[in-house]
């Protein structure tokens, strides 16, 4: 049976309904990527919808595959797109992404607290480590993971500090006594660490409603490890149901282990969602979203995530454990290739179905095609299974089937009582369920 418990929903902003070769489309609206109305009239649909959150990546290097016949404006700033939209919005969360590893903690710290006060409690700090692009940001080579979650744990610690050093109850506005501001509850944090050295203190103060949710993106093991000290959500990807579950069961355990609720992360895989009025028309949404990956990209994506060269190997061939390359060598990402080593040793699949992976073609989300009940019967599948406590949503293959997901399909989870029909609070931390 289900627990009496709702979903938690986001949108991510990023134009994935514009992937493949559907922008070419005379109705696609892809001239309008370059306008902020166009951002601001989707975050408004999410929230009519009464959604948790609006979510957008970012991207800090310029790869090959962004260039080119891919339908991308760029990686635009998201925190400040988001400042933009606050002013147009009075409910939906804004998850904001940047990174650890290439940000000055103090620069970070400021951005998200003003975020937070434009948006009036709405921000979110979707925290990455990055997993390419360190020669923008000078001559080293980009570090291990275990270097870039040690330095995210020290930025985060620190970011925190510096919230902490400027509290909204310094702020006493005594006309009488000419007191605007209390000196003793402001201070620096003197921080001096193996990353970072910070004086203090930050510039503004806190906002009345709280602190700053955080959401983490990847799950490593040693991305994991820093999800169960800090986030309150994880951007996870988990393209089948039992990845989820054991996510799910294993950030519960480590949360517990650092002395916090086992409900205290959120799991919310990204949602690839094809919606169509029939299977076929859908079908059709996501064979042309991949159209423009040839076998020979989706190869060099192969030894990309995974490192495993198959351009000698014929389309039938089976790939099997024996077959995978040493699990420590560098990758371009540590959680798709571990979640596609599982996929091979469980299931022995052939190199045709190995390219047409999630983690080979996109990012390794969880991806459903079909009609509104189809995709409604899969949310339900992972919900009742534990895999999942929401999603955040990536409409592909147009803008209707983005149209019905918010029309159809969002109107379905609220009958069902899995989906609020109106918002109960103001702030992002009220939407999460956060004290």
């Amino acid at each position: 049976m289900m627990e009496s418990r709702q979903l938690c929903i986001g949108l991510s902003l990023n134009t994935t309904w514009m992937k493949g070769e559907g922008w070419r489309h005379p109705d696609s609206d892809v001239e309008k990527m370059d306008s902020i109305d166009y951002y601001i009239a989707v975050a408004k649909m999410a929230e009519e919808a009464k959604l948790d959150f609006l979510f957008r990546a970012d991207y800090l290097y310029v790869h090959p595959q962004m260039i080119g016949d891919s339908v991308n404006f760029g990686s635009p700033d998201p925190t400040m797109m988001f400042a933009t939209i606050a002013r147009e919005t009075e409910r939906i969360g804004l998850v904001t992404t940047i990174s650890t590893t290439f940000n000055p903690p103090y620069v970070v710290a400021r951005q998200l607290q003003s975020l937070h006060w434009l948006s009036n409690g709405r921000a979110g700090w979707n925290i990455v480590t990055s997993i390419e692009g360190a020669e923008n940001f000078g001559d080293g080579p980009m570090p291990s993971p275990e270097e870039r979650y040690a330095k995210a744990m020290e930025f985060t610690d620190v970011v925190r500090k510096l919230w902490d050093s400027f509290p909204q109850e310094a702020i006493v506005i005594d006309r009488e006594s000419g007191v605007f501001s209390d000196r003793d509850k402001i201070s620096p944090i003197h921080h001096s660490g193996e990353f970072f050295s910070v004086k203090g203190p930050l510039t503004l103060p806190g906002h009345p409603s709280g602190s700053i949710p955080f959401f983490q993106a990847g799950a490593s093991d040693t991305g994991r490890t820093f999800a169960s000290r800090v986030a309150d959500a994880i951007f996870a990807a988990m393209p089948d149901i039992e990845s989820g579950v054991e996510l799910r069961r294993d950030l519960r355990r480590r949360a517990e282990e650092q002395g916090r609720s086992p409900d205290a992360i959120k799991v919310l895989p990204g949602l690839y969602f094809f919606l169509a009025d029939t299977r076929e028309e859908a079908q059709e949404l996501h064979k042309v979203a991949h159209a423009n990956l040839s076998t020979e990209r989706r190869l060099a994506s192969l030894k990309s995530v995974l490192g495993l060269d198959a351009c000698g190997f014929a389309l039938d061939q089976r790939v099997t454990a024996d077959m995978l390359p040493d699990a420590n060598q560098p990758v371009r990402s540590r959680t798709h290739a571990e979640l596609l080593r599982r996929y091979i040793t469980i299931h022995q699949p052939t190199v045709e179905e190995v390219l047409a992976r999630p983690e080979v073609v996109g990012s390794a989300h969880w991806v459903s095609v079909g009609t509104v009940e189809d995709v409604l019967s899969d949310i339900l599948e992972r919900f009742e299974a534990g895999a999942i406590d929401g999603f955040i949503a990536l409409p592909g293959g147009s803008e209707k089937s983005m149209a019905l997901f918010f029309d159809k399909l969002m109107p379905k989870l609220v009958e069902r009582g899995l989906f609020r029909s109106e918002y109960a609070g103001v702030t992002l931390r009220e939407h999460l369920g956060m004290r």
